[in-house]
């Protein structure tokens, strides 16, 4: 890890401003951010580690536990809520094994809500990787899932 980061970082300035665009990169190259990135960062951009932190933490798009291969992405909208996107949540989840959102112990998939996707038409969907899927019921996440993301919405 501790190679890779350095890649990373030498393509910055250490600049305080830059402390976005790193912590971006980093969860790009490790899908998270690992704790001992957080303290390198640090260094590197001249803060104390907790303002590091501090920008981390308040950015939804960071996440500090690993992803799995696979995104899926459940829209709770309000379209995809009143058709059904409770019930593709709880279909997803006992298809993979987890309790709710989370990541399978495997790595291959973490499974989240998310606001919306736009895609209201189609509701209720997920998307998998950013390939949306829609007009979902139990059947056809049970389908989707078991071919993987290169599925179509069958």
């Amino acid at each position: 890890m501790e190679e890779n980061l350095q890649t990373i970082l030498s393509a910055f300035e250490g600049k305080q401003e830059e402390i976005i665009p790193i912590l971006q990169k980093v969860q790009e190259a490790y899908t998270y951010l690992p704790e001992e990135s957080m303290d390198q960062i640090a260094r590197f951009v001249h803060v104390p580690a907790s303002r590091v932190f501090g920008v981390a933490t308040f950015y939804a798009q960071f996440r500090f536990t690993p992803t799995g291969k696979n995104i899926v992405s459940i829209c709770r909208g309000t379209a995809c809520h009143v058709r059904g996107a409770p019930a593709i949540l709880e279909e997803t989840a006992a298809v993979l094994g987890l309790d709710g959102e989370g990541t399978t112990e495997d790595l291959e998939y973490t499974v989240e809500t998310v606001a919306c996707i736009g895609c209201c038409a189609l509701a209720p969907c997920l998307t998998i990787n950013e390939e949306v899927h829609g007009t979902l019921n139990k059947k056809k996440v049970r389908t989707l899932l078991s071919k993987g993301s290169k599925s179509d919405d069958g």
